[in-house]
């Protein structure tokens, strides 16, 4: 194994260590936030006059956004801690993402040619596949998709589903055309791999 994926590999392990000390203090950090928020500890002790000068001014993001949307701000601090911990999750899968990337693409340069044809047809479907993802997830989110972020995911994925549209009729509310694409995708992967 090449010494780059290796220090990567240390990388990754180093990062899960840190996304879950980060995790735990949050968790301790943001259950006594709520603790201070629903009264559970006096508002005048100390440690809760502490935690509103401390932590406060960090939530008020996050407590806006959760009363626009009908929630109550005493929640804020576990939506807070629901973002730390898959934001950590979300950075550990996509360090293992990238160091698959580098470690196929290092063995598909030393097959040749048909390793560079195996590497550019699953990345190609690899990233199809991941704007149709993204696109569901950001329909289930009523996430805008002219969002500069969410964009690349439209462009991609509207040539595969607009077609799939106007075959397939949606059953009630649920469009479906994704999950006919997400497995058609993997057909024809599997079809242009399978001389390899």
């Amino acid at each position: 194994m090449p010494a780059f994926l290796t220090a990567f590999d240390v990388v990754i392990a180093v990062v899960r260590q840190a996304v879950f000390v980060i995790a735990a203090v949050a968790l301790v950090v943001f259950g006594i936030d709520w603790l201070v928020r629903t009264r559970r500890i006096n508002p005048f002790n100390p440690i809760a006059r502490f935690y509103r000068r401390a932590f406060h001014p960090m939530m008020l993001p996050v407590e806006r956004r959760i009363v626009r949307a009908g929630g109550m701000p005493t929640s804020a601090p576990w939506w807070t801690l629901v973002g730390v911990v898959v934001g950590g999750i979300l950075l550990i899968v996509l360090l293992g993402f990238v160091r698959s990337v580098f470690a196929s693409a290092l063995i598909a340069t030393t097959a040749g040619s048909a390793g560079i044809y195996y590497l550019l047809i699953s990345w190609t479907f690899g990233i199809l596949q991941a704007a149709v993802l993204v696109r569901v997830i950001s329909s289930w989110l009523r996430l805008p998709e002219w969002k500069w972020w969410l964009r690349w995911s439209v462009v991609l994925s509207e040539p595969i589903l607009r077609p799939l549209r106007r075959v397939i009729p949606p059953f009630g509310m649920m469009d479906v055309t994704p999950i006919v694409a997400w497995f058609a995708l993997r057909i024809i992967e599997g079809l242009l791999l399978r001389g390899l």
